[in-house]
C-alpha cells in the first residue's frame, strides 16, 4: 500500500534566552492561530503560512524574534 503524505510547513520562532516579553509575544502569537480556526482553517491548511505571515512578519518587528519556514 501507498500512502502520499501532504508536505508541512511551520514557522519555526525562536527568542533571546533572556528576552523579557517571549511570554506575551506567544499569547499573540497563538491569537493568530485561534482566529484563523475560527474559519475552521488550521495550522495544517495549505496555506496557512501565506495567509499569516503578514502578521508574524508585525509581530516579528514588535516582539523582536527571528523565524524561519521549515518543511517537514
Amino acid at each position: 500500500m501507498k500512502v502520499r503524505l501532504p508536505k508541512h510547513r511551520e514557522f519555526f520562532i525562536k527568542f533571546d534566552k533572556d528576552y523579557d516579553k517571549a511570554d506575551e509575544a506567544w499569547e499573540e502569537l497563538n491569537k493568530i492561530v485561534k482566529e484563523y480556526s475560527v474559519n475552521g482553517k488550521s495550522v495544517f491548511s495549505e496555506s496557512f503560512i501565506e495567509d499569516n505571515e503578514d502578521k508574524v512578519k508585525a509581530l516579528q518587528e514588535k516582539y523582536e524574534f527571528t523565524y524561519e519556514i521549515i518543511e517537514k
